[in-house]
């Protein structure tokens, strides 16, 4: 892979961690992004529905949809949000929270195969280069850079 450029292993590597978690979820009929979820909400005190979006990094109304599934399935339950009258907070089921430690079983499966197969100064470094690449498009640094580069060149090429 190393004459590929670095989107495009990213990209195809998520998707086949995703191929990967979607196929062991269907073994349950449920999907990927439920288990993210299921592990996304505080299985305690329950967690405000409109931290759940940011927090997994999806759309509101892709999470609409999953939550709605959940609710469905019996996974989760809504209940007004005693601090703020206008939120929702989302629960576990008992049966949510069992799928959630199979889904917790299975990422900490997935990590513990990982490790075994790289050394920790590998880790050390993959986790070095997401955080700068996050932390990059976060700030905006990537095609502002870019411009600004761009523009630098010119004005020194005339």
């Amino acid at each position: 892979m190393k004459d590929k450029t670095i989107d495009y292993v990213l990209r195809t590597t998520w998707l086949a961690v995703n191929k990967m978690y979607n196929e062991e979820a269907a073994k349950f009929d449920t999907t990927m992004a439920t288990g993210f979820a299921l592990l996304s909400i505080d299985p305690e005190n329950g967690t405000p529905s409109t931290s759940l979006g940011p927090k997994m990094g999806m759309e509101a109304t892709s999470l609409s949809r999953t939550l709605k599934v959940m609710e469905e399935k019996g996974l989760i339950i809504r209940k007004p949000n005693p601090e703020d009258g206008r939120g929702v907070l989302i629960y576990l089921t008992d049966f949510g929270k069992e799928k959630r430690d199979y889904s917790k079983e299975r990422v900490l499966t997935f990590n513990d195969a990982i490790k075994n197969k790289v050394s920790p100064e590998q880790l050390k470094n993959f986790y070095e280069v997401a955080e700068i690449v996050n932390n990059m498009i976060s700030n905006k640094n990537i095609y502002n850079q870019k411009e600004s580069i761009l523009k630098y060149n010119e004005q020194t090429q005339n």
